[in-house]
């Protein structure tokens, strides 16, 4: 809990481990790997501009390693080789947005689905109630997915869709989908 808000942080973990993949928190040797990934032209297309300088991205993950209220993590299989990344951030009260969500063509499909959930169980357990985000109108496969978790547009403008997801969507795709987690998910801090 937040100790002046009293509603919940986003605390960096040091690993979520799923039944196939892991989200593990980032390190500055995963800069090149992120830069290759959003650097790259067809997944790069929906995303924020990356710099290519790796040194660039090396500061950023130390900067990022000091903060508070985020949590950044590489997308792995179970033996640590990477396939993405994703990102929480941007609290509002009980709310928290995700995004930073790219994942390479090498990745089997299913980690897509399995990536979300291990999200949203990591949000649950920092005591959030819901989630907010934005797609670009351009990524028609991501605004389906979303919307098959049960997201709801909230607004838009002439690039992006806003979406909010209430607990009880998050709880009800937790449950729809629950073939791609464990029994149960591991969290480890530091």
């Amino acid at each position: 809990m937040n100790k002046f808000t009293g509603g919940p942080e986003i605390l960096q973990a040091h690993l979520i481990t799923g039944r196939t993949i892991k989200l593990r928190n980032v390190r500055p040797d995963d800069a090149e790997f992120i830069v290759a990934l959003r650097t790259n032209e067809k997944k790069g297309r929906f995303i924020s501009a990356t710099s290519q300088d790796i040194s660039e991205q090396k500061a950023w993950i130390d900067n990022y390693l000091r903060s508070e209220g985020q949590a950044y993590f590489i997308i792995t299989d179970l033996n640590d080789k990477p396939f993405g990344t994703v990102r929480l951030y941007d609290r509002q009260g009980d709310s928290f947005c995700w995004g930073s969500w790219v994942i390479n063509e090498e990745a089997p499909s299913h980690y897509a689905i399995e990536s979300a959930l291990l999200v949203y169980a990591y949000a649950l357990k920092l005591g959030f109630e819901r989630a907010h985000f934005e797609v670009r109108k351009g990524n028609v496969s991501v605004i389906k997915f979303h919307e098959r978790f049960g997201a709801v547009r909230a607004s838009e403008t002439e690039q992006d869709i806003f979406y909010s997801l209430p607990k009880e969507n998050i709880l009800n795709s937790l449950k729809k989908f629950k073939k791609y987690l464990p029994e149960e998910v591991r969290f480890e801090r530091k």
